[in-house]
């Protein structure tokens, strides 16, 4: 019975860790430039900020989709300070850089991509 209470914890142990990896690890760190489109807060039960960064592609992909020339992101509801400086720059027209990182996994309750901004940088001229 022992062996099995240990065995049992061990397994218990081994779910947590992958659970934890899951929701805090970075699967890809990056830049995306271009003009934030807009940044909103969305959901019913679960409030997250999601935002739309127009990448103003040229060469191949000029002329096509306006989909296919934007970069979908998501912003964690506790990054007060980079939610105000996106809705800034969605104003302005701004051209900057976004800072990003890929989570493994999206969760409902964090936001509904599994790329997160972290960072603005504008482009002075």
């Amino acid at each position: 019975m022992k062996r099995v209470k240990q065995f049992l914890i061990i397994i218990l142990l081994a779910f947590i860790a992958f659970a934890a990896f899951l929701y805090w690890g970075t699967y890809e760190e990056g830049v995306m430039a271009g003009k934030v489109l807009r940044i909103s807060q969305k959901g019913v039960i679960f409030k997250t900020y999601e935002g739309k960064l127009n990448l103003e592609t040229f060469g191949a992909l000029k002329g096509t989709s306006p989909i296919a020339e934007s970069f979908d992101f998501s912003v964690e509801s506790g990054n007060k300070e980079l939610i105000k400086e996106l809705e800034e720059v969605a104003l302005t027209g701004e051209r900057i850089n976004l800072h990003y990182k890929k989570r493994y996994m999206s969760f409902s309750w964090r936001g509904n991509t599994k790329y997160f901004a972290t960072r603005v940088e504008r482009l002075r001229h």
